[in-house]
């Protein structure tokens, strides 16, 4: 089975070098807890693969056999621009990674069909000149839904997809459109992933959703990584969970391996311990 680095080089290693290709990874999490950082050091690291070698190499190490990078890395948002993600990568990345990783990464803005027919000023999102009369010509605007579905049909065969992040869209669902309908759209994304051979990850903000909502999600991907504080005397530690994951899970429970202490570096996100089942 083919796969495609995650980004997190530790990780890739114990589990055969990356996410089988064709895979829907929604990655959920408290927040601060690690889950967009992952997005970021994923994104980044496989952006750099394309643009650095050599940075690549230094910051990655070698990839596992039988593993290969995608053709291009995407990063969609609803509501923040290039400039910001990148900006907040900063805090997290090493400068030198950022730029060079994130030059080979396409990043598209889906703001302009997010916030349209919202009380947001339009000059807060579009540079273009609207007039308030055209915003109620229905021919005139699309579902944001409908404009993930259409840019990830152009744009995710082969290629690492990061989606940042469904939270927004769980928002949405209250008024614009039906819960159904965005469970139904990433069962599809499930079914058309398979055939397109990249890797999509689905970033989520676990506290925004009820139990039954965060489940339904679950069942809609292939797999799930959780992040999470825990405590432990004075001090909290980040961890994460492989929930579930269709050609991981097992490589994981063969190790008896049942949880990950991650730390958040100049490097990214990282696997810092390893709990075993005792």
């Amino acid at each position: 089975m083919n796969r495609l680095p995650l980004g997190i080089s530790r990780l890739d290693r114990m589990i055969g070098g990356g996410a089988p290709a064709g895979s829907v990874v929604l990655l959920a999490g408290e927040a601060g807890a690690g889950a967009r950082e992952f997005c970021y050091t994923s994104a980044a690291m496989n952006g750099l693969a394309g643009s650095d070698p050599d940075q690549f190499d230094r910051y990655y190490g070698d990839l596992e056999s039988g593993t290969t990078l995608p053709d291009a890395v995407h990063y969609v948002s609803f509501t923040d621009e290039r400039d910001a993600i990148v900006d907040e990568m900063r805090f997290v990345l090493d400068d030198d990674l950022v730029d060079a990783g994130m030059a080979g990464v396409s990043v598209v803005e889906l703001a302009e069909t997010y916030f349209q027919l919202t009380p947001v000023p339009t000059d807060w999102y579009s540079d273009r000149t609207t007039d308030i009369t055209g915003l109620g010509d229905r021919a005139d605007r699309r579902d944001v839904l409908e404009a993930l579905g259409d840019y990830l049909t152009d744009h995710a065969a082969g290629n690492l997809v990061v989606i940042d992040s469904l939270t927004d869209l769980v928002s949405a669902a209250e008024d614009r459109f039906a819960w159904a309908d965005l469970t139904v759209l990433l069962k599809g994304l499930k079914r058309a992933a398979h055939r397109w051979g990249g890797v999509i990850l689905l970033l989520v903000n676990a506290e925004t959703l009820e139990p039954t909502e965060l489940g339904r999600l679950k069942e809609a991907t292939d797999g799930t990584l959780l992040f999470e504080w825990e405590s432990g005397g004075s001090e909290r530690a980040r961890t994460l969970v492989v929930e579930q994951f269709r050609g991981v899970l097992s490589r994981l429970e063969d190790e008896d391996i049942v949880q990950f202490e991650t730390e958040i570096h100049d490097g990214g996100f990282d696997i810092s311990n390893v709990r075993k089942i005792r």
